[in-house]
């Protein structure tokens, strides 16, 4: 059984469900915590989750919750997981606060895709849940909507500073999602009369006097025309000093936004790039996937046509030095590039997205890149000119100046690892993969 990571979820858009309702530990935490329980396990359907995790792993069962929460539990409060591998996906974070300053039930929940919510039925799931929980734990706001799209709304925030949004929450209807529950005094805020004639797909009122709101029928539409429409304008009748026009527009540059974009990276850096879409926040991925296909690499300057003729006395020595340098980057970054053990063109590429993942040059000192990375990683891309490209080293004093002569050229691994680790921009304008692939087409 594996878990749903926090970069799993961000590999396909989900459906994000948050809810922070009253929990009174006083009355027991079982007793309080069973309507939680029963409401998930009648309406959750096929996204029920199948296991409880804790510092161990348990199948699911209200024993197994029991349990979990014994682990986990000290003066304050406690928390567990709740997950399922299976598709689709769900990860269902669970903290329970016991003090009287922080009583209260917060759930994080995720069920991926959000596809799986092109359906009514599987929506209504979500809405039975949302009003069981909504009506017996009562919170200030919740929603459920696309994770993508809430990320552009700068939730929690609403380009509020900090400060400002820790200290006054959701006090007002900042943003409309799919699904909506507006507790009693954001209710009366807007007025329950106005509330409640909203235009939506429902709208109904609690027995709390909570009100319950989803805009359209499925979740998985919110970006389709219609749906900003209705969007809009449930939006503006809640807020009448907003322009319609303006948040329709709003809306649709968000849609906008999220549109899938067909990656078609340059061939000669396609085997880096295609590896780099899933390390965006998943609203801002169609945007750089289009900034990606756009790239353009100039071609490689490391190269002469005709070789500098060796000026070193003992080859043998510069060669083991080399061998010294490569051997130490190996030893420096198998356990996170295991690849590199084998000095291929693909442990160049996994070099190319680790340097870039970890924005190496921008992690250490010019003294550190300069004495040793640049060094040892120019050694091991010459190595790998010799060892694929059936390359020859023509060893020079001056180590910069060291060629591998592959075909009708020769190549300079140490300039150019020089110039790769000048940035991390630099590192997508001068790429290993790039410069290997160059190499290989002057192979004869």
């Amino acid at each position: 059984m594996t878990t749903l990571t926090l970069h799993d979820l961000n590999k396909v858009d989900c459906l994000r469900f948050l809810f922070d309702g009253a929990f009174d530990s006083g009355k027991g935490v079982e007793p309080e915590l069973v309507p939680f329980l029963e409401a998930l396990e009648e309406h959750a359907g096929d996204w029920m989750p199948t296991f409880v995790k804790t510092s161990r792993r348990r199948k699911y069962s209200r024993d197994a919750v029991w349990r979990a929460i014994e682990e986990r539990r000290d003066d304050y409060g406690s928390s567990l997981g709740l997950f399922r591998s299976e598709n689709p996906g769900v990860s269902l974070a669970l903290s329970l606060g016991f003090t009287q300053e922080e009583p209260g039930l917060s759930v994080r929940l995720s069920v991926q895709p959000l596809s799986f919510f092109s359906e009514e039925k599987a929506c209504l799931g979500i809405v039975a849940l949302a009003r069981a929980w909504a009506s017996r734990y009562l919170a200030p706001h919740a929603s459920a909507h696309s994770s993508a799209d809430r990320q552009l709304t700068d939730s929690p925030a609403f380009g509020r500073d900090d400060a400002t949004w820790k200290r006054d929450g959701f006090d007002k209807i900042y943003e409309l999602f799919w699904l909506n529950i507006f507790g009693p005094k954001l209710v009366e805020s807007v007025g329950r009369e106005r509330m409640l004639s909203t235009p939506a797909h429902l709208v109904e009122e609690l027995p709390n006097g909570s009100v319950l709101l989803v805009l359209w029928p499925t979740a998985a539409e919110f970006a389709g025309d219609e749906a900003r429409v209705a969007q809009a304008r449930a939006h503006v009748h809640l807020r009448p000093d907003l322009d319609f026009d303006k948040v329709l527009r709003t809306l649709r540059e968000r849609s906008a936004a999220l549109a899938p974009v067909e990656p078609r990276f340059h061939p000669d850096v396609a085997p880096f790039f295609s590896r780099m879409p899933d390390e965006f926040a998943i609203s801002e991925r169609q945007r750089k996937i289009a900034e990606l296909n756009a790239f353009r690499p100039q071609p490689p300057e490391e190269w002469l046509p005709v070789a500098h003729p060796s000026d070193v006395t003992h080859p043998e020595r510069v060669l083991e030095s080399y061998d010294d340098l490569s051997e130490g980057l190996v030893a420096l970054l198998h356990t996170e590039v295991p690849s590199i053990m084998k000095a291929t063109p693909e442990s160049l590429t996994d070099l190319d997205f680790h340097f870039w993942k970890t924005h190496f040059p921008e992690r250490y000192t010019r003294d550190v890149l300069d004495g040793h990375t640049i060094p040892a990683l120019g050694a091991y891309l010459g190595e790998v000119l010799v060892r694929r490209l059936g390359g020859t080293w023509v060893l020079r004093q001056k180590r910069e100046e060291s060629q591998v002569r592959v075909g009708t050229r020769v190549w300079l691994p140490f300039l150019r690892a020089r110039r790769y680790m000048q940035s991390h921009q630099a590192l997508l304008d001068c790429s290993l993969t790039q410069f290997f692939l160059e190499a290989a087409r002057y192979r004869t």
